[in-house]
């Protein structure tokens, strides 16, 4: 994994361990088993802390973040309207032209390798940045 962004002085790997931890219950176990859902597919993507504490995890831009709430987890894709979702992970902020979520409810299990396609096929958005390679003259 590269270095994690850190905020005063703590990396956000701490930040995000603490966040788990504090939470305490089934939305903690929620976000560490996709965190390392995360990282199985991209052991290099960094982890940051933004926002005034939510959890990101980037690799050429950012890929998702991970919210926790009262009754959900929610997994935020930053440019989730250009990913392709065969398996119909997303299923919330289907309404808007960037963002796209999926959101996680208690004894709720999501399919770990349509997930890590969603993640793998994130940063292959980011790494694109969206640009046609030039063509050559021949």
């Amino acid at each position: 994994m590269k270095k994690s962004g850190s905020t005063g002085g703590q990396p956000a790997s701490e930040l995000i361990d603490k966040r788990i931890a504090d939470l305490g219950d089934w939305r903690g176990e929620t976000l560490s088993r996709m965190r390392k859902l995360i990282h199985e597919a991209a052991p290099d993507v960094v982890e940051e802390w933004k926002w005034m504490g939510t959890p990101v995890w980037s690799r050429d831009g950012i890929i998702c973040t991970g919210e926790s709430y009262k009754s959900i987890v929610k997994l935020t894709f930053a440019k989730g309207a250009s990913l392709k979702d065969p398996a119909k992970l997303f299923n919330a902020s289907l309404d808007g032209n960037a963002r796209r979520a999926i959101d996680i409810h208690e004894g709720e299990e999501v399919d770990a390798g349509a997930f890590k396609a969603l993640i793998r096929a994130a940063i292959a958005l980011n790494t694109s940045s969206g640009k046609a390679s030039p063509r050559r003259a021949k």
